[in-house]
């Protein structure tokens, strides 16, 4: 769906920015998941390799935060995260200020996993933006860069961390 032309003289409105904006980022979101996930090691199950995203993008997260993310029960998380602790994938460490909450982090073996996921994933989107003009793509990194500051200033909602 094409909401503006970016030929036209006419000014944006807001919420034509919204709406090409909550169009297009669940069709980059999905096949950016479908990307990282094909470059998972085949002995890591879809869940276990969004766990590890999760843990990549919020070191110190908490297993209950992890469970919100995945969609599993706190028990179903636990014994997942005991598994990818097993093949050192994920460490556990009681928190600083509270004894009692684990924080989970990746081991140098689970960031490197995630790593090379994320490596072959830029690297097949930069085959994908090399069909672009150097024009284009310095309109999408100005567009990254423009969301960047919107959305890095907007303090996360509770319905909103479960994505």
């Amino acid at each position: 769906m094409k909401l503006f032309d970016d030929k036209s003289d006419d000014v944006p409105s807001v919420e034509m920015c919204a709406a090409l904006v909550a169009d297009t980022i669940p069709l980059v979101m999905r096949m950016l998941r479908a990307e990282m996930r094909s470059h998972r090691s085949a002995d890591l199950s879809v869940p276990q390799f969004r766990a590890l995203a999760f843990i990549a993008r919020h070191p110190g997260t908490s297993l209950s935060e992890v469970a919100d993310h995945i969609g599993l029960t706190l028990p179903s998380i636990s014994k997942m995260i005991d598994r990818l602790m097993a093949r050192d994938l994920v460490a556990r460490r009681e928190a600083s200020d509270d004894r009692r909450r684990v924080c989970l982090e990746l081991t140098p073996r689970g960031q490197a996993t995630w790593r090379s996921s994320t490596r072959a994933t830029r690297t097949y989107l930069a085959e994908l933006f090399d069909a672009l003009s150097p024009e284009d793509r310095e309109i999408i990194i100005r567009a990254m860069n423009s969301l960047r500051r919107v959305f890095d200033s907007e303090p996360m909602r509770e319905e909103d961390s479960n994505g």
